[in-house]
C-alpha cells in the first residue's frame, strides 16, 4: 500500500509505518460504540459532599499546598471562528439593499443575531470596534440604523479589520471592566489559578496553543504581566507547547485506501485534542488542575470558582494518600487477610472500582498483584454538574469489551443513538462533564506514570471531511478526557453550576458571569 516515498514521509512526521497500519484498521473495521451499563448518578458513581465534606477538603489542601508542586493545564488551540458562526452566516446572506436587518432575522429566524444585537453594548469588544468605526467614517452617526449594524460585524470579523474570528479564542476579549480595561480568556485563567496555586513558588500554567499564534501569547503574557502579578500578589511561570504533528492521523478516501493530495503526498490531519496527552505526559507536578480555556468568569465570581477548585484538589490529596499507604502495604510481606478485604472494600466503595467475582478463587499471591494492578494508575477527581441540557460529555457507568465495567466521561458521539436503551441511558443522565478535572500523574513511589499506556485506542471518532472538493474520512485520537484517561482511576464529585461558564457562542458573554454590572 505504501511506497519507499510515503514511508519516508511518514517517519519524517515522527510516525511509525505500524501506527498509520494499525489506523486504516480503524477505519476498515469501524470504531465500536461506548456499551453504556448505566448512567453514573448520586450515590451511584457521583459524590455529592456535605458542608462538612467542603470544608474538611478544602481545609485539607490548605494544608498541603505549599508543599507540593501545582500546575493548571489548559487546552488552548482553538481559534474563536465558531463563536461568531451565526454573524459570519448574517454577513454572507445579507443584502443591505433588499432587506432590514429584522426582516432578515425574521426570514432566517436567526434569533441568535436578534439576541446579540440586543446586548451590542454589552460585550467587551463594544468600544474597540466603536471607535474603530468612527475612525473609519466620521460620519458614522448620521448612517441608517441597518448600515451601523452591518458596519459593526464587518469591522468585527473582516480579514483586514479587527479579524476576531481568526483571534485564538483565548485572546478573544471576554471580559470589561472599569474604564474599559478589557480581559482576555488567557488573562482570566491567571487570576484564577493565582487563587489556588503555592504560595512558596511561581503560579505555574501550561496552555496548548497554535504554532502560529506562540508570539501573540508571548505578547499578550508581556502586556499584563506586571498588572497580574500586582494584582495577585503571585508570580507566573507560563509555558506552552503545541500538538505534536506525530499525533497526526492519516486521511483516507471513503473505500479507506490513503488520501492523496494532487502531488500524490499522503494527507495527514491534526487528530483532535486527544493528541494532547502527549503533552500532557511531557508534564510533571503533583497534581494538574485541567480547564478548557473558554471557562472562565469575572472577578467577583473567582473565589467561589477557585473554592471548587481547592475541594476537588482536597479530594484527591486525601484519595491518593490513602492509595498510597494500601500500595505500600501491599508491597510488604507482613499483610493480614483482614487488610486485603479491607484494600478490596477501598477499591470499591471510594474508587468505585468493580472487583472480578473471580477474585476469592484467586491464590493470595494474584490477590495481591491484582488489587495493585487496580490501585497503582494516574488518578483523576471530575467536577460534575448538573444537566441543563449542554452539548458534549457525560458521567456514565461503561462496560470494554472485556466485560469490565467502569466509570468513563461518554461524549455524545460515543453512543448507538438507534439503541434505544442505549439512547434511554443517555437520556435518564442527569449530570454533565464541564471539563473541570484535578489530576494525579504520580505513582506511590513519586515516579510519574506514562499516560499514554492509560488509553483506550479504540474510543476515538470517525468523521467525514472534504478536500479540494473531495470526500476523506479523518480520524480523532480518544478525547482527552474520556478514551485517553479511560484507564485511570476516576472519581465524580458534583460541583455547583457557576463552576461551568463556557463562551462557545459570542453570546455567552452576556450571560452574567461574564458580566460587570
Amino acid at each position: 500500500m505504501f511506497s519507499d516515498k510515503d514511508i519516508e514521509q511518514i517517519e519524517r512526521k515522527g510516525i511509525t509505518l505500524k501506527k498509520v497500519e494499525r489506523q486504516i484498521e480503524l477505519f476498515e473495521n469501524g470504531i465500536p460504540f461506548a456499551n453504556l451499563v448505566a448512567e453514573a448518578s448520586i450515590n451511584n458513581g457521583i459524590l455529592r459532599l456535605t458542608n462538612n465534606d467542603i470544608e474538611n477538603y478544602m481545609s485539607y489542601f490548605e494544608s498541603k499546598k505549599d508543599s507540593i508542586s501545582i500546575l493548571k493545564f489548559v487546552p488552548a488551540s482553538g481559534a474563536a471562528t465558531r463563536m461568531f458562526k451565526f454573524l459570519y452566516s448574517f454577513l454572507e446572506d445579507y443584502d443591505l439593499d433588499k432587506e432590514s436587518i429584522n426582516s432578515y432575522i425574521n426570514r432566517c429566524k436567526n434569533n441568535e443575531l436578534s439576541l446579540f444585537l440586543i446586548g451590542l453594548d454589552k460585550f467587551p469588544f463594544y468600544h474597540t470596534v466603536q471607535t474603530r468605526l468612527y475612525n473609519n467614517y466620521p460620519d458614522f452617526d448620521a448612517l441608517p440604523i441597518n448600515e451601523q449594524r452591518l458596519k459593526f460585524v464587518q469591522m468585527m470579523l473582516g480579514p483586514n479589520q479587527l479579524d476576531y474570528g481568526n483571534s485564538p479564542k483565548g485572546l478573544m476579549p471576554f471580559h470589561e471592566y472599569k474604564n474599559q480595561v478589557v480581559s482576555t480568556a488567557f488573562e482570566e485563567h491567571l487570576y484564577e489559578s493565582a487563587l489556588y496555586s503555592s504560595n512558596n513558588e511561581a503560579t505555574k500554567l501550561h496552555f496548548t496553543i497554535s504554532e502560529k499564534h506562540n508570539h501573540k501569547f508571548d505578547n499578550e503574557f508581556s502586556r499584563i504581566e506586571k498588572k497580574v502579578e500586582e494584582i495577585t500578589g503571585s508570580k507566573f511561570d507560563i509555558s506552552f507547547s503545541y500538538q505534536k504533528e506525530s499525533t497526526d492521523t492519516i486521511a483516507v478516501t471513503p473505500k479507506n485506501k490513503p488520501f492523496r493530495d494532487d502531488d500524490g503526498s499522503l494527507l495527514f490531519r491534526p487528530s483532535g485534542h486527544g493528541a494532547l496527552i502527549e503533552n500532557l505526559n511531557d508534564l510533571t507536578a503533583d497534581i494538574i488542575f485541567i480547564k478548557n480555556i473558554d471557562n472562565v468568569v469575572t472577578y467577583k465570581y473567582k473565589n467561589e470558582v477557585a473554592k471548587y477548585k481547592k475541594i476537588l484538589a482536597g479530594v484527591l490529596l486525601k484519595i491518593q494518600e490513602q492509595v498510597f499507604n494500601y500500595l505500600n502495604l501491599l508491597d510488604s510481606a507482613n499483610l493480614s487477610q483482614e487488610q486485603l478485604i479491607e484494600i478490596g472494600e477501598f477499591l470499591v466503595n471510594t474508587m468505585n472500582v468493580k472487583i472480578s467475582s473471580e477474585f476469592e478463587k484467586y491464590s493470595l499471591k494474584y490477590q495481591i498483584e491484582y488489587l495493585a494492578e487496580k490501585l497503582n494508575r494516574p488518578i483523576r477527581i471530575c467536577g460534575m454538574v448538573k444537566n441543563e441540557g449542554e452539548p458534549g460529555g457525560g458521567p456514565f457507568w461503561v462496560k470494554d469489551e472485556s466485560g469490565n465495567i467502569s466509570l468513563q466521561i461518554v461524549e455524545s458521539a460515543q453512543i448507538n443513538k438507534k439503541s434505544k436503551h442505549q439512547k434511554q441511558i443517555l437520556k435518564n443522565a442527569t449530570h454533565f462533564n464541564p471539563v473541570d478535572l484535578v489530576c494525579g500523574i504520580k505513582n506511590y513511589k513519586g515516579e510519574k506514570f506514562d499516560l499514554k499506556k492509560f488509553v483506550d485506542k479504540k474510543a476515538a471518532f470517525i468523521s467525514m471531511k472534504t478536500k479540494t472538493g473531495k470526500d476523506l474520512k479523518a480520524l480523532e485520537l480518544p478525547g482527552l478526557w474520556n478514551g485517553s484517561m479511560a484507564n485511570w482511576n476516576t472519581i465524580f464529585v458534583e460541583v455547583p453550576l457557576i463552576t461551568f461558564n463556557p463562551v462557545k457562542t459570542v453570546n455567552d458573554l452576556l450571560k452574567a458571569p461574564h458580566q460587570i454590572k
